[in-house]
């Protein structure tokens, strides 16, 4: 279970894991813990200590029975069981090896599940007010921009449009969003190299740690945290993620980036979007969800339209 919900989450400046966990003996759950947003069971079905089989006694039979008929029969999922929004699993086996086995032949889609889960609330969390100021600056590029009306415009030209999230206390991060649009000549361009150039390009022309200082341009950090690559969609388009480290040039400033390459093939255009943060000394798991769910809710304004 370690392995699965406290997994390092990739490209973080410092280590933290995917997800926090508390753990709680059956016998010890309250009405006010079965609140909680997320819950997992975890339970054998030939264990007969009392933890477990309190947990067996919310197992109806005919669950049972098929998990004996087939052994890759481990999960069970109960949305809002207890409270409106939850998500509820149950993992089980007959034993323990079973259990263990199926557990991690599926740590990615279990993963994903939550991640999808806790990326479905904070949309609702955080687009309760949109900005129109971002709705406007996204179409100039094509994109439909839908963000919390907390972003500012920090700089909009034809191709490129910045925006920020400043933060007014030490509570909460500064987020900044960056989009830009360019030809699409060919399938070199989503090469990881290639990305990584395209991205420094982009940052060395447009964003500074500090403006008076040319030299002050946001780089990527190469060495600790390597930048890593994953395939996502983004508008129904096949995309290319990156997760790693940022850095001024002058090494005055540092934190965590996620950015995202894509191809509008009708229109031979090529995207790149970015969200990195700038928090000293404080965790960046949060900030970096939050990029991600905005990124991802990037639309096509033709696709928007339809």
């Amino acid at each position: 279970m370690k392995k699965i919900f406290q997994e390092e989450v990739p490209g973080l400046i410092r280590p933290e894991p995917m997800f926090s966990v508390k753990r709680v003996e059956p016998k010890a759950m309250t009405r006010i813990l079965r609140m909680a947003t997320n819950l997992v069971f975890v339970t054998t079905f030939d264990d007969k200590k009392p933890g477990s089989q309190s947990i067996n006694a919310q197992f109806a039979q005919n669950l049972k029975d098929k998990a004996a008929e087939d052994r890759n029969f481990h999960m069970y999922r109960a949305n809002d069981e207890f409270a409106k929004g939850q998500e509820v699993i149950y993992f089980f086996g007959n034993n323990e090896e079973e259990l263990v086995a199926n557990l991690e032949n599926n740590r990615a889609r279990i993963q994903n599940i939550f991640r999808v889960r806790e990326k479905e609330r904070l949309e609702k969390l955080i687009l309760n007010r949109k900005s129109g100021d971002a709705r406007a600056g996204g179409e100039p590029l094509g994109l439909n921009l839908n963000l919390p009306a907390s972003y500012q415009i920090a700089k909009a030209e034809s191709d490129f449009l910045w925006l920020r999230q400043p933060t007014p206390n030490t509570n909460r991060a500064d987020i900044s969003l960056f989009y830009h649009v360019q030809n699409y000549v060919s399938e070199e361009q989503l090469k990881p190299e290639n990305i990584m150039r395209m991205r420094n390009n982009i940052t060395r022309q447009h964003i500074f740690g500090d403006p008076s200082n040319r030299d002050s341009f946001l780089t990527l950090e190469y060495e600790y945290p390597e930048p890593t690559f994953f395939y996502t969609q983004v508008a129904g388009n096949y995309a290319i993620e990156m997760r790693g480290g940022w850095k001024t040039n002058t090494n005055s400033m540092g934190g965590s980036m996620l950015g995202i390459a894509f191809v509008d093939q009708e229109n031979n255009k090529l995207y790149y979007m970015e969200g990195f943060v700038y928090y000293p000394n404080e965790k960046h798991r949060e900030a970096i969800r939050e990029i991600e769910t905005l990124l991802t809710g990037t639309t096509l304004l033709r696709a928007a339209a339809e």
